[in-house]
């Protein structure tokens, strides 16, 4: 990124701990708000990263910035045995903790608080790894993939859902009045911190999306990398393989 985008333009403190804040924050609403926002279409994409997921038949997966669990919860379906959905965001762990209990998924989900930056797992650990929503917090973008990368298994597969910017008219207009527009007024109304949503809608723009991102995963070492835009370019689907 050649700008850093936080939610609170505190210069006096870091990225990491300006997003931990936000997410503690919202994580109250943050379901609910998202669901209004992407008018649902995020559950599309999450059957999706699942679907790919899917494809190496995963025994372990780690789910980077798990948020509330909605990723970690729809990985279930993979059969794996052992999900340990990380985030940095107690408050968001909390609730997606009584979803997973809920489901009767606590024998098979774990949610730990973790930095993505400095995961807690040994080398060549997991079958496959998701992160869906999450890549553009990381303070450290390489060095978080760098970690992701590490603790996956050779020939696991590494699927990234995040937010990108359409490049057709009239979707790109449309886009940029959305998030500029509206999207910070929907979260003003319905969210306790308004500087959240600016924030979202602002990192997304900010966010190396496509092939430039592509890029970066090969970087940092991995191969087979491909991406899938998804409803007009809003989103995009990444899948990698160490």
């Amino acid at each position: 990124m050649s700008e850093k985008i936080t939610p609170y333009k505190d210069k006096d403190r870091s990225k990491k701990e300006q997003v931990t804040e936000m997410f503690d924050t919202i994580s109250g609403n943050y379901d609910g708000l998202n669901r209004v926002i992407s008018l649902g279409i995020d559950v599309k994409w999450r059957k999706k990263v699942v679907k790919q997921v899917s494809k190496v038949q995963p025994k372990s997966i780690l789910d980077v910035a798990t948020g509330t669990g909605d990723l970690a919860i729809n990985l279930s379906q993979t059969g794996a045995t052992k999900i340990v959905g990380l985030d940095i965001s107690t408050g968001m762990l909390e609730i997606g903790k009584k979803k997973i209990k809920a489901k009767n998924l606590d024998t098979t989900i774990e949610m730990v608080t973790g930095d993505s930056e400095n995961l807690q797992f040994e080398d060549n650990y997991f079958d496959a790894a998701t992160v869906a929503f999450g890549v553009r917090n990381f303070e450290n973008l390489e060095k978080g993939l760098s970690e992701i990368y590490r603790v996956l298994k050779p020939g696991g597969i590494f699927v990234v859902l995040e937010t990108s910017i359409p490049t057709k008219t009239p979707f790109k207009q449309g886009y940029k009045l959305y998030t500029k527009g509206i999207l910070p007024i929907i979260g003003k109304i319905f969210s306790k911190d308004k500087s959240a949503y600016s924030y979202l809608s602002e990192s997304a723009a900010a966010f190396p999306y496509g092939e430039a991102f592509n890029n970066i995963l090969k970087k940092i070492g991995f191969i087979h990398v491909e991406d899938h835009p998804q409803t007009f370019g809003v989103a995009t689907i990444y899948t990698a393989t160490k």
